[in-house]
């Protein structure tokens, strides 16, 4: 059985949505909503069998059409993602899930009530890397984990609808909970903005999960220097995934304090350099993969009646309960947040 699929959204990330769906085996691009004329044509040029149109009304009609896939500013997802459950469509909807932690609930409760499937587009689950260091979490190589720190910069793309949190950090706040399986309880940030009045370009925030594990995230637009940097500090070990390093991505190291409750004194270098326990450091294969083909895959298997979620609507709706902690700490000046449980 082959998908039809119809694509709302031709923008930056749309195009790469639209080629693997298209290139899929088990799905067809029939449609592609997109308001911009320009990239109308540009998207009839690239894709000469799929219908294109200004009005998403055409997709959602179009009774061949059993799943949407929305690649649209986040302040339009919720009415577009409503419609298209209405719709009698399944539904891939770019991260975040919504503007808004209650919206984010009510499209939830829709889907279920409908039984269509609602997913949410968090790539970074769906990356080799970062699922091969899950299995090391899980399996205790790292020992007990005690923080994770993450760091996502770059010099853009700036964006106006929502802040740099909902727009980076969201990435990270996914992969936290994956690895952890956990959400946070509560959240202290802090932000500034620059470039537009009232969104923050930098966001600065700490997420408390159970048991007292800290997740410090650095998330910014207004950087000279990209970087994708993911840390696991643990009782036994430490572990690292740079994201901008293709080939080996993962660095697992031995490392650690050989016994940090001790009374002795030390006041020589050596000495203070033999408090540290220096092992070697491990660069395990991984096998590349394009993720958001990973991820595409998942939606159609999952539309078929099959396999799991990594990233269905309620993993993305507890991700955008803590997005929606960190905009009230910002709010309250750094304050203590809790986070709203999604059940």
């Amino acid at each position: 059985m082959t998908t039809g699929i119809g694509v709302i959204g031709a923008g930056r990330w749309g195009p790469h949505l639209i080629r693997n769906f298209d290139d899929h085996l088990s799905s067809d691009v029939l449609w592609v909503a997109e308001t911009d004329d320009m990239r109308r044509k540009a998207i009839s040029e690239r894709f000469p069998k799929v219908a294109v149109t200004a009005d998403l009304h055409d997709i959602l009609s179009d009774q061949r059409v059993d799943a949407v896939v929305i690649a649209t500013p986040t302040s339009t997802h919720e009415p577009i993602v409503r419609k298209a459950l209405q719709a009698d469509k399944h539904v891939l909807v770019e991260k975040p899930l919504a503007y808004g932690l209650d919206e984010s609930i009510a499209l939830c409760r829709l889907a279920d009530e409908l039984g269509k499937v609602l997913m949410v587009g968090h790539v970074f689950l769906f990356n080799r890397a970062f699922r091969a260091a899950k299995e090391y979490i899980d399996r205790g190589d790292l020992g007990d984990v005690k923080y994770l720190s993450m760091v996502r910069t770059n010099l853009g793309p700036v964006r106006t609808d929502v802040n740099a949190s909902w727009d980076l950090a969201s990435h990270d706040i996914s992969i936290a909970n994956f690895w952890l399986d956990a959400t946070p309880v509560d959240v202290t940030a802090t932000g500034g903005s620059w470039l537009n009045e009232g969104v923050h370009d930098v966001v600065f925030a700490t997420l408390t999960y159970p048991g007292d594990v800290l997740v410090h995230i650095e998330a910014s637009w207004l950087n000279p220097r990209k970087r994708r940097l993911v840390a696991a500090v643990g009782s036994e070990r430490m572990l690292t995934v740079d994201d901008m390093e293709l080939n080996e991505p993962i660095r697992i190291y031995d490392k650690g304090v050989l016994d940090p409750a001790s009374e002795s004194v030390t006041d020589t270098y050596a000495g203070f350099r033999n408090q540290i326990r220096e092992g070697e450091v491990r660069i395990p294969h991984v096998t590349s993969g394009e993720p958001l083909r990973a991820e595409c895959d998942e939606f159609v298997s999952r539309v078929a009646g099959s396999g799991d979620s990594l990233s269905d609507g309620w993993d993305g709706a507890r991700i955008v309960a803590a997005l929606d902690a960190i905009d009230r700490s910002m709010a309250e000046g750094g304050a203590s947040t809790a986070v709203e449980p999604v059940e």
